[in-house]
């Protein structure tokens, strides 16, 4: 495993959690980056690029919400999410990854995971649904995996939200309290933050063993939702747009010519 030669693995002990933007600085930087997702998204259809986004964190960090704020600018038919949920019976009978190498992009195509394979070193690892052996073999598979994906051409951008307890419980509250946002609480996110002390072990152990050159790991202070999500889309613009080519298709002149004759045409015809 080949690990990142210019930045060391990020630990979360080293963000600053008091990061803020406000919504007044935010909005802006927001609406900028949506346009280079729209340029970035051409530019896909165009020359048949493939992008991967692997969006993880703490429950209740806002990986969600910064979805929503690429995908709202996005062509559906070149853009995919897919919310990963625990495995069904049909996925335990096969390996872990199976399920994943169904959901890659095609060409042409960009999809985001909202969780993902990494839910065998984190959640399945700390709830002991996977052995030992088998979370501590999957940092090579998982590196082996993304390696394969972008020595293809894929493009990756890997995410990780992290916020503190005590914003957590203040979002838990607010979920709770909206009627509109209340089916996103569940049990397991109280299970999950009576154990924090192994998820942030797990999580440090993760980004460690599997920051590498082609998939490096950032990992963002989202206390402050504004600050999370202009730092996270301009972060997944960078590394979509790396190495392409942004400049729109040119005009085709024979479909501006059959146009301008269907356009004398129903001149013709008024």
């Amino acid at each position: 495993m080949t690990k990142n030669k210019t930045t060391s693995p990020p630990k979360l002990a080293d963000l600053d959690m008091d990061k803020r933007l406000s919504s007044e600085e935010s909005e802006p930087k927001i609406a900028a980056i949506q346009e280079q997702f729209q340029k970035i998204q051409q530019a896909y259809l165009r020359h048949g690029a493939t992008g991967v986004v692997v969006m993880e964190g703490w429950d209740a960090a806002g990986k969600g919400g910064t979805i929503r704020r690429m995908s709202a600018v996005m062509d559906p038919r070149g853009f995919r999410v897919w919310p990963i949920a625990a495995p069904e019976p049909r996925d335990l009978k096969r390996h872990y990854l199976a399920r994943f190498w169904e959901r890659l992009p095609e060409k042409g195509e960009i999809c985001v995971f909202d969780r993902s394979w990494y839910g065998r070193v984190l959640v399945e690892r700390v709830e002991g649904f996977a052995t030992k052996e088998e979370w501590k073999r999957s940092y090579r598979e998982i590196a082996e995996f993304e390696k394969l994906l972008t020595d293809a051409g894929a493009r990756m951008a890997k995410i990780f939200l992290a916020i503190t307890p005590d914003e957590q419980m203040k979002r838990f509250e607010k979920r709770l309290n909206d009627p509109l946002k209340r089916w996103k609480l569940s049990y397991e996110d109280f299970r999950n933050r009576e154990r924090w002390d192994d998820y942030e072990a797990a999580a440090d152990e993760m980004l460690e063993k599997t920051h590498t050159d082609n998939a490096p790991w950032l990992v963002i202070p989202a206390n402050s939702k504004n600050y999370a999500r202009v730092t996270a889309l301009s972060a997944i613009a960078d590394r979509l747009s790396e190495g392409l080519d942004l400049s729109p298709r040119p005009r085709d002149e024979e479909l501006v010519e059959r146009f301008e004759k269907l356009k004398e045409k129903e001149r013709g015809g008024d």
